[in-house]
């Protein structure tokens, strides 16, 4: 258990990091009270009968009454109606956060909607999975990852440190960057990734010379890992898109350009180049792990995975 670090919590959005967050937090003792708050009946039900909180909400308005922390976990394009609905609850001082992929179209929706004297600080917590709801969340999903801020001009820094702490409390790394900058180093190390995947996975569902079945019986890891990616959360993603487009169209293109080296080389028989461009790459996967972003267990440390002989 952790000391207390605010007497009430309003979560809205209770999926998968709303949900993680929950649990942490009532892990570690963060709050005196959680309450949450979704659109959906069938949801919040589920959020009760998980025990996620102590109150529950169908009112995101009154949700937030009194809370010290507010946390908004919807996809990207909501968070404007989200904000402006909560606006008028928001007690003086309270701190106000995100966790969406995309900053500047969140800055730009939520900022005009936060009253004077609560303090509006978006935020990015580097973490997740391919599965989503309130039964996908769990307490360590933070452990060791990053979570970044970017602030507001003029944010209060006493406001930002108690934020900052606690994402430190719940295992993050914490990091701070202006929001154009977070928006084009997501779109390269998440967004694109992401994109790619429902296109390859989009393009084998389209072959007509290859079989629904064979693809499933017969997809070696390359595949299934992407599979894995392109499992996401469709309104996520759809929103991400739309939201950071001109990041992701600026990375798409670099992206194309490259993807034609690629082709020419192996047109052209180019040994050199292919060995070359892959030894890069693998020194950047080597590189990941070694920083602690991943493991290099067989199978990606999947259950049930045997190192190889």
């Amino acid at each position: 258990m952790s000391e207390q670090q605010f007497d009430k919590i309003t979560l809205i959005g209770i999926g998968l990091i709303g949900s993680s967050i929950a649990r942490a937090v009532k892990e570690k003792g963060l709050a005196g009270s959680v309450a949450i708050a979704t659109r959906s009946a069938e949801t919040l039900q589920r959020a009760r009968e998980l025990d996620l909180g102590t109150d529950y909400y169908l009112d995101t308005a009154e949700a937030v009454r009194d809370a010290d922390l507010v946390i908004v976990s919807v996809p990207v394009g909501a968070s404007g109606s989200v904000a402006q609905e909560i606006a008028p609850n928001l007690k003086q001082g309270a701190i106000v956060t995100d966790v969406g992929s995309t900053k500047g179209s969140v800055v730009a929706q939520m900022l005009p909607h936060i009253p004077k004297g609560v303090h509006f600080i978006p935020g990015h917590p580097l973490a997740g999975t391919e599965h989503s709801g309130p039964d996908a969340g769990f307490a360590e999903l933070f452990r060791g990852r990053w979570c970044i801020l970017t602030p507001v001009h003029g944010t209060d820094k006493v406001a930002k440190k108690r934020l900052a702490t606690f994402w430190e409390t719940l295992g993050s790394k914490v990091d701070e960057m202006d929001t154009e900058h977070h928006d084009k180093v997501l779109a390269i190390v998440s967004h694109l990734p992401h994109i790619i995947a429902y296109n390859i996975v989009g393009t084998a569902d389209d072959l007509e010379t290859v079989t629904e079945s064979e693809v499933i019986k017969y997809s070696a890891s390359g595949f299934r890992d992407f599979t894995r990616l392109a499992a996401s959360d469709p309104t996520m993603w759809r929103d991400v898109c739309l939201h950071n487009k001109d990041a992701i169209l600026e990375m798409l293109s670099r992206f194309s350009e490259d993807l034609a080296y690629l082709q020419r080389a192996i047109r052209w028989g180019d040994g050199e180049k292919l060995f070359d461009l892959f030894t890069r790459t693998r020194t950047i996967r080597r590189s990941i792990i070694d920083a602690g972003q991943d493991t290099a267990a067989a199978n990606f440390g999947r259950p049930g995975a045997t190192p190889p002989n």
